[in-house]
């Protein structure tokens, strides 16, 4: 069996009318031709959908063979799961997205096939003027007024809304209404689940010409319609000097580390996601022999202990993990 190092991954991208080009010209993501790039799965074991490893002695293996076969290498305290069970991307809104909502686990359990639920939290990392996130009900709403709104197609006059600062960390748990506004970069983790349910899409038309379908049943059953107004998240100090607590659920926890010095990150018996989302950092035992840049991850497995990590000057990276 192969010893494991630090993972990096073959990016899988999805194309939408609302995608752009910065996941190639702001994340040196390795997108082609076109200026519809809406998403960069950089960590992903969900059916079809799979990360593949790009260099070293695992390349081309598949993510989910990896959870299958070195589990308890890989994700330590947290072996056995059927399946990595979170989903790292990358989104470029170009276009007001979809309002959505996504299914808890138990709505989610039903599905056939099963899923899992889907809490997620952004930390923006570019945004146009004006741009805006809609998440969260605005106050004075009740169940019935939503519901009204939702069945006009005017849900849009209930949402809560603001503009996000770069940097900022929105959490947002499985039955929050949201929806990403034009001109927002943005970096999701999240449950590794596909399953949204669109609830109004500003009455726009698809490249058939024909209004997206929206799944409105669904939707008002996965809703919870007691979240208020949801709001940026405040940094949290740690123990480890450099690093703020973003975001924490009983899903995943998301720090930011900002560093100028070698740091050693992880070695509690977990698997890390690791991003580099500002300057380059380098570990010593990476099969690729070269820097991890803006936009880059590395799967850090829980086997490796501590990994050393050296920026190339000063770099900022987000971290990732099971509670």
């Amino acid at each position: 069996m192969t010893d494991l190092y630090p993972l990096r991954f073959q990016p899988i991208f999805r194309r939408y009318l609302w995608g752009g080009r910065r996941l190639g010209d702001d994340l040196n993501r390795p997108i082609g031709e076109g200026d519809d790039y809406a998403e960069s799965w950089e960590v992903a074991d969900h059916g079809d959908d799979q990360s593949v490893v790009a260099c070293g002695p695992l390349a081309g293996v598949m993510l989910h063979d990896l959870v299958r076969d070195q589990g308890p290498s890989l994700l330590g305290r947290h072996h056995p799961q059927r399946q990595f069970p979170l989903l790292l991307k990358f989104l470029d809104a170009q276009r007001n997205l979809s309002v959505q909502v996504h299914p808890n686990d138990e709505l989610a359990r039903r599905l056939d096939p099963p899923d899992l639920g889907k809490t997620e939290a952004w930390i923006i990392l570019a945004r146009q003027p004006g741009a805006k996130i809609y998440a969260g009900w605005k106050r004075g709403f009740d169940r019935q007024a939503i519901e009204r709104e939702i069945t006009r197609g005017t849900v849009e006059l209930c949402l809560h809304q603001f503009e996000p600062q770069v940097g900022g960390c929105v959490l947002l748990p499985a039955g929050v209404v949201h929806a990403i506004g034009a001109g927002l970069l943005i970096a999701e983790i999240q449950q590794a689940s596909d399953t949204t349910y669109r609830v109004y899409d500003w009455n726009r038309l698809g490249k058939d010409g024909r209004p997206r379908e929206l799944h409105i049943d669904e939707a008002i059953e996965a809703i919870d319609f007691e979240t208020g107004p949801v709001t940026p998240q405040t940094p949290q100090p740690t123990d480890d000097p450099g690093c703020q607590r973003m975001a924490s659920c009983d899903k995943f926890v998301l720090d930011r580390w900002q560093i100028d010095a070698p740091r050693s990150i992880g070695g509690d018996e977990r698997c890390h996601i690791l991003t580099v989302i500002d300057g380059a950092v380098v570990a010593v035992n990476d099969p690729a022999d070269q820097p991890l840049v803006k936009g880059e991850t590395w799967l850090v497995p829980a086997s490796l202990g501590p990994l050393l990590i050296t920026p190339q000057g000063e770099a900022t990276l987000l971290d990732m993990y099971l509670p």
